[in-house]
């Protein structure tokens, strides 16, 4: 299953209420948000992770981070701190606030719901991404091959589609040995 997929299962499928209720949004626009900003920040994800270092730091940080926290909690995204560390993992995914702007502001011409609503959503998005892959990445034997296995799993589109870079990220995986 693919990230944005395990995001709309999460909580019971309940991320996406919880969005809708923290934004007041309906729960249809709620949903396309989160399908409009889900892969900008898998892709985020994949460039940062296209080199050794990088899917290194992403491993260390789901081993060590509290991400889970963002699954397992429903009023997570409520809380401020989803939102400090969201905006701290958009930093490192995204690589500056006009990237994340940028987004926000595609995502709203895709879907109607105003950018400065988006911009809130994203970070909230950001750290529930981690949560989802370092619940996935724990469900390992902490292998980092096993791990970059997931983790190509999850980033991967949830179509059809076949991505180079994601393949990349798994052969890096596999150097890490």
């Amino acid at each position: 299953m693919g990230l944005l997929n395990s995001i709309l299962a999460s909580q019971g499928g309940n991320i996406v209420g919880q969005i809708s209720s923290k934004f007041g949004l309906d729960p249809d626009m709620a949903e396309s948000a989160v399908r409009s900003l889900i892969p900008a920040i898998s892709q985020g994800i994949q460039s940062n992770t296209s080199d050794q270092a990088g899917l290194e730091s992403l491993v260390d940080a789901l081993a060590n981070g509290n991400h889970q926290n963002y699954l397992d909690n429903p009023d997570s995204v409520s809380d401020p701190a989803t939102t400090a560390d969201g905006n701290a993992i958009l930093g490192h995914i995204l690589g500056s606030k006009d990237v994340s702007r940028n987004v926000a502001d595609e995502a709203a011409a895709e879907t109607g719901v105003n950018s400065s609503t988006l911009k809130k959503v994203l970070p909230i998005l950001a750290s529930v991404a981690m949560g989802v892959m370092s619940k996935e990445s724990s469900s390992s034997s902490g292998n980092k091959l096993e791990i970059g296995g997931l983790l190509t799993s999850l980033l991967k589109p949830d179509s059809d589609d076949n991505d180079s870079v994601l393949e990349g990220v798994l052969d890096l995986a596999k150097k890490l040995f």
